[in-house]
This record gives structure tokens, sequence and C-alpha cells, in this order.
């Protein structure tokens, strides 16, 4: 096999020393991981063990992984993807595992965690497609990638990206079976079985909590922790290339972001007192000036089936007028 797996030195005792404080108020705040935890004998204000194999090696049960998932994100990615997947991705990536890594021969890469990210992969993401809610780009802060949310984050991230990947939108096993089995052994047929052990982890985790039960995440702690605001620091992580640069070439929004240090590349949205990100108002007059020039490019009575300056036809109005 071209994959070396082995233990990293690199390892934890207690769930404390892979989490700020704010997360694990949010862990302790679901009533699913508080009655694992105090039933495990574990106290609120204590160290929080984590859980060991036989093989003495650290996981996370299926109950941790769900709200880690289910809390990366609702910060990070809400409404763009489904936590039962990423909670499934990292079973089946790493079997819940912290610190097994796995060292490809061909590409020369490791790796790491318990969504089975590589160092390079994470920093990509950082550099080009604006994913800086965590630092790793420095030698010294790579370990930072075993700590469960910081993982997830990237991952997550990564599977994302797979969804569009080469210009093209792509199918939820396509995404599954590149993420274990690389992109190019996506459609092969030797990668079937990964899809297949992904839907059986998945049902497992929708038939131990429903999605509602996601709703019991402390909403206010979510809101106001320390990471939960910065979801959108960076335009650079949501808008395209082409479009941000569309945006540079607007003397208004370049005067605005160069009086507030903005630079290319590293772009953050603004934020109200409450930590919620914003447009301002010069932005959201060139953002809305953008998109009726994709929707109907400005005309006034909208081209072809788009209706209008922005594309809206009767029915859909109804039906916001409705909701």
């Amino acid at each position: 096999t071209a994959i070396d797996q082995y233990k990293m030195p690199v390892s934890f005792k207690y769930w404390d020393d892979c989490l700020d404080p704010d997360d694990m108020r949010l862990m302790w705040a679901d009533p699913h991981v508080s009655k694992e935890w105090t039933d495990a004998g574990e106290e609120q204000g204590q160290k929080v063990h984590l859980s060991r194999d036989p093989d003495g090696e650290a996981y996370l049960t299926q109950t941790e992984i769900m709200v880690v998932a289910a809390i990366t994100v609702q910060r990070h990615f809400k409404s763009q993807l489904d936590p039962y997947m990423i909670g499934a991705l990292a079973e089946i990536a790493s079997g819940k595992r912290l610190f097994v890594d796995n060292y490809d021969r061909k590409t020369k890469e490791t790796k790491m965690g318990i969504m089975q990210v590589t160092p390079e992969v994470a920093q990509w993401l950082g550099r080009e497609l604006g994913y800086k809610n965590y630092d790793i780009e420095l030698e010294d802060n790579i370990d930072l990638l075993y700590w469960p949310f910081i993982n997830v984050y990237f991952g997550a991230a990564y599977a994302k990206w797979l969804f569009s990947c080469d210009e093209k939108e792509r199918t939820e096993e396509f995404v599954v079976r590149a993420y274990k089995g690389g992109k190019k052994k996506a459609t092969h047929k030797s990668s079937a079985p990964i899809f297949e052990r992904y839907l059986y982890v998945k049902e497992t985790l929708l038939s131990m909590r429903q999605p509602d039960s996601l709703n019991e995440l402390a909403p206010d702690l979510l809101e106001n922790s320390s990471t939960a605001g910065t979801q959108l620091v960076y335009w650079d992580s949501k808008v395209s290339v082409e479009d941000l640069d569309g945006m540079w070439s607007q003397p208004d929004v370049l005067k605005e972001w160069t009086n507030s240090g903005e630079r290319r590349g590293n772009v953050r949205f603004s934020h109200d007192a409450k930590k919620r990100p914003y447009l301002s108002r010069v932005e959201v007059k060139e953002a809305l000036a953008a998109l009726a020039e994709v929707c109907s490019m400005r005309f006034v009575h909208g081209v072809r089936s788009r209706t209008g300056l922005m594309g809206i036809d009767y029915p859909t109005a109804a039906w916001l007028s409705r909701s």
C-alpha cells in the first residue's frame, strides 16, 4: 500500500487541552453531550477526559462528533453543508480517532486528525479560498490540526470545495468518494464501498439524533462565542476572485476598504457590537448593482424568463410576500 498509518507523539488527555473555553461551554450546553459526559462521571468545571478505545487511542463518540459538526456548520457553513454529512465523513475518514495519521508515499503528504486533513490542503484553503478563521501557516501551528473544531472546519471547507471543483456541480456521492479516496478515484468502482459505508454511518447518526434536536444547541452561546462572530470575517471566503476584483475596481469601495486598512486577499466584513457581520452601505450598493447586472443585464423588464431588474417572477414574488 502507498499509505502508511502511524500514531503521532502529539496527544491530549482532556477535551480542555484541545478546545478553547467558549467551545467547551458550547459542548456542555448541549443536552446530549452533557448527559453523556455526566453519565461517564465528568463534572462541569473540571477537565473532561477524552474517550479511549481498547488500544488507548483517543476518539470522539458519535454524540460528540455530531455536536462538533453541527456547531462548525452553524458557524461557518450555515445552509451550505449538512452536519450529518460532516459527522459521517469524520467517521469514515479516521474512525473518529484524533491522533492516527496517514502518510501517502505518492503525494508525500500526511493526513492528520479526525477528518484526515493535510497541512497543505488546510493552508491552501486559507491562502486561496479565504478560510482564515484558524492560522496554521506557521510550522509551529500545524499541530492545531489535531484540535477537533479546527480539523472539522478545514475538512468541511474542503468538502464544500469538492461540491463545485473543476467548475462542475458535484453530487454528494462524488464528494464523499473524492474526500476519502481522492478526486481521480471518485468515479472508479474501487471507491464505491466508501459511499456505501458513508450512507450506513449517516443513517446511524440520523437514527441516534434527529435534525430538530440540533436546534437545542445553545443559540445565545453560539452567537456570542469567541469564534462564532468570525464566521464571515473575509469577503474572500464568500466571493469569487472575479467578483472581488470587480468590487475593488469601484472607486467608493476602494476608498472605503483602503481607509479601513483592508488589503487584497484579506478583506474583512464589518461587524456590529454583537460581532455579527454586515455590509456597509457602499458595499450593499455595489453588491446589488452586480446582482442586477447578472440577473437582467440592467434591463428594466428583465431578459428572457427573468422578470424585471432582479429577475424575480410573479410566483416567486407572491411566495415571498406570503412568507
